[in-house]
């Protein structure tokens, strides 16, 4: 392979760098094109600068279709030089070859910004680096981002544990790899464009959230804005509220049945008919969804309990009102799940966080009647991959929002797999263990009603959250009048409030977000 000594120095250079805040690249830059801009690209093929081995480079000066993801869902990205490489490969534990690989899309008009981008689940695979995640239609790449994945040091799928045993791939998955990655693909852009980055970036959801949100507290001086999505902040308290949610609704059927329990239609209809008529007008209009959050957390589930003691097609048995309650209520080792709509969802996809017998949110569903709270909440406090992953707890973030970086949070209210009101409750320690107004001068939270994990369910999804925040880290612009669609553009626009504001109906066009205003509960 072919050493090359300069892009080694901006690599070992880019070890003492901070965010690039003040870097002298034009606002805009054309990288060349045609053969030129694919020539120098392909000439990137077999180059190695230190641990960083560059494995494949390829030009593609037209539209790229990508092929069918989950779903079947397809996407494009913009004309670009694809990078891939990997960073320390080694043979570690067990004679398991690992590595950090990593692709980095270099657009033929790059605009003068890097986005990294956050992975799933546990990792284990390189996400097409477009960079997708709340930026509405329009994907950072196509906006002239350098944008750059990773699969944070190992390879597998889902939720394959299997890298935990080697220290290093472990250690890479918890949170070195993003500063890793940022650095080295950075250095890769400054040295192909001829300038460095002027602002960084990063954007993610679920695993990517959490990532977004170590980044700002460990590695404060890489990113001027990160939007983190449904954070998986502490995903083994997570897993053991809806584990104890499955028990007590287990614990409500006949001694005979040792089957999973779950919820009947008839059931869902009733729990959907009370969330319409006690939380569903709180926004000023009764459309399937519950825009005004805050108000719909006064919810009463005991309105949905049948007075002779039976279910029926009007109401629920009170035993099992009671567990229902006492699930969404939390539990001290966890916070409280949102009434939304997206509680019921059986669509496609995730269902929704009642527990539905097989397959469950996370597979497979539990038929047991107890569980020791106790042992298992002192498993997670020894769990040591957990403590080192979990980003619940540092809100301590004085030198990140000292820089003039920002933060834009969002949820989905009907996540089944992480509750919108732990993220809101990070962000409020934050918002005390920083001060008030530093933090309101640099971070936003989004409720997304009916929106399940990341995705999904009936909700107005399609935000873009991208733009207003390289507006604000850039020009000081403070985020106003956000807009949200459905994909398929039904029902046309709402306006994405910060919470706990909430879009009130304030008569005109249903469909037209002017016909809502941002309104305090």
């Amino acid at each position: 392979m072919k050493r090359t000594t300069a892009l080694a120095s901006i690599l070992l250079a880019s070890a003492s760098l901070t965010a690039s805040v003040g870097a002298q690249a034009p606002a805009s830059s054309r990288a060349n094109s045609g053969a030129d801009f694919s020539a120098r690209c392909e000439a990137l093929v077999g180059q190695v600068m230190g641990d960083v081995a560059i494995t494949a480079a390829t030009a593609y000066m037209q539209t790229r279709t990508l092929p069918a993801g989950p779903g079947g869902r397809t996407g494009q990205m913009a004309p670009h030089c694809l990078v891939e490489g990997t960073i320390n490969q080694r043979i570690g534990a067990g004679g398991v070859q690992y590595a950090i690989g990593f692709e980095l899309a270099l657009p033929v008009e790059w605009q003068g910004r890097f986005l990294l981008m956050g992975g799933g689940g546990l990792n284990g695979s390189i996400r097409p680096p477009s960079g997708p995640v709340a930026a509405g239609t329009r994907d950072a790449l196509s906006r002239g981002f350098a944008v750059a994945s990773h699969d944070s040091g190992h390879k597998g799928s889902g939720f394959d544990a299997s890298f935990h045993a080697d220290q290093r791939a472990a250690l890479d998955f918890a949170e070195t790899s993003v500063r890793t990655v940022t650095l080295a693909t950075r250095a890769l852009a400054e040295g192909f464009y001829g300038a460095a980055p002027h602002h960084s970036y990063m954007t993610g959801c679920s695993t990517g959230g959490r990532e977004g949100m170590l980044a700002s507290q460990r590695y404060p001086e890489l990113f001027d804005g990160i939007v983190i999505g449904a954070p998986a902040m502490r995903p083994g308290h997570s897993n053991l509220g809806i584990e104890r949610a499955q028990v007590l609704l287990n614990a409500t059927q006949p001694a005979n049945i040792t089957t999973p329990a779950g919820i009947t239609p008839a059931e869902r209809l009733v729990i959907d008919r009370e969330l319409t008529r006690q939380c569903d007008g709180l926004d000023g209009r009764e459309d399937g969804m519950i825009f005004n959050v805050a108000g719909c957390r006064s919810f009463d589930p005991s309105a949905l309990a049948c007075r002779t003691g039976e279910s029926s097609d009007s109401c629920i048995a009170p035993a099992r009102v009671e567990a229902l309650a006492s699930a969404f209520a939390g539990a001290p080792f966890y916070t409280a799940i949102p009434w939304d709509t997206g509680i019921t969802f059986a669509g496609a996809g995730l269902p929704g966080y009642l527990p539905v017998g097989q397959p469950g949110v996370f597979g497979p569903a539990n038929a047991s009647r107890e569980m020791d709270i106790a042992a298992r909440i002192n498993a997670l406090d020894w769990d040591a991959v957990g403590r080192l992953t979990d980003t619940a707890y540092w809100t301590n973030l004085s030198t990140y929002l000292g820089r003039g970086s920002k933060l834009m949070y969002f949820h989905g209210v009907s996540d089944p797999w992480f509750s919108a009101l732990d993220t809101w409750d990070y962000f409020n320690r934050a918002r005390e263990a920083n001060g008030a107004a530093v933090w309101d001068d640099a971070a936003r939270f989004y409720m997304v009603p009916g929106m399940m994990h990341c995705n999904g369910g009936n909700a107005f999804e399609q935000i873009d959250l991208l733009g207003p925040i390289v507006e604000w880290a850039e020009n000081g612009t403070v985020p106003a009048g956000l807009t949200a669609a459905r994909p398929d553009g039904a029902n046309g626009e709402r306006p994405l409030c910060p919470h706990p504001q909430y879009p009130r109906y304030v008569g005109g066009d249903v469909d037209a977000a002017a016909s809502y205003e941002c309104t305090a509960p």
